[in-house]
């Protein structure tokens, strides 16, 4: 097995890139060999995911653990619906993931919970509506790369941006009454 060149991150990415494309030019082409050659890559990936369930299967818990946290093995088993830990739990994680660069910032993230397929979050944060989008898109990226089933994410009931309260600019001044006018 040492002799196997191993895939770097950038070559595992240009690869499932490059598949894409494939299956996409499948899906379109005409002709009848086009429903064979989808049901081939189906099944296919249907007999994949029983061997890997099965290596999970034989495997030691810390040897799962360390599958469930590498990225190309983790999305085959969210693929495969065998990952050994639950959506919420690695939502919650990529959460965590981002809270010390919010807190760093001056703002703070948290996980509410998960409700029909859709990861809620608290976020409160500095700054003007573009860092707060801009945030709103960290955390929904870091969250469905770790739990791409999820359906999307979205801020926690009660969590609106408010913009900042009107507060009148006279009763910011001190008045001061008249010796006259005084009772």
């Amino acid at each position: 097995m040492d002799d196997y060149a191993r895939l770097g991150e950038a070559a595992v990415a240009q690869r499932l890139s490059r598949l894409d494309g494939l299956l996409e030019q499948l899906e379109g082409a005409p002709g009848p060999m086009t429903g064979a050659a989808i049901e081939a890559v189906r099944t296919l990936t249907e007999i994949y995911g029983e061997a890997l369930a099965r290596v999970l299967d034989a495997a030691d818990p810390a040897l799962v653990d360390r599958m469930a946290a590498d990225d190309l093995v983790g999305h085959l088993l969210v693929l495969h619906d065998i990952h050994p830990e639950p959506p919420e739990v690695r939502a919650a994680r990529a959460v965590d993931g981002l809270r010390p660069a919010v807190r760093e910032r001056g703002g703070d993230v948290e996980l509410a919970g998960v409700e029909e397929g859709v990861a809620r979050v608290r976020l409160a944060g500095k700054g003007c509506g573009s860092s707060s989008a801009s945030l709103e898109e960290a955390v929904r990226e870091a969250v469905l790369a770790l739990a791409p089933e999820l359906s999307g994410v979205e801020r926690a009931p009660g969590d609106d941006a408010r913009p900042p309260a009107f507060v009148p600019v006279d009763t910011l001044t001190v008045r001061t009454v008249p010796a006259g006018e005084r009772s």
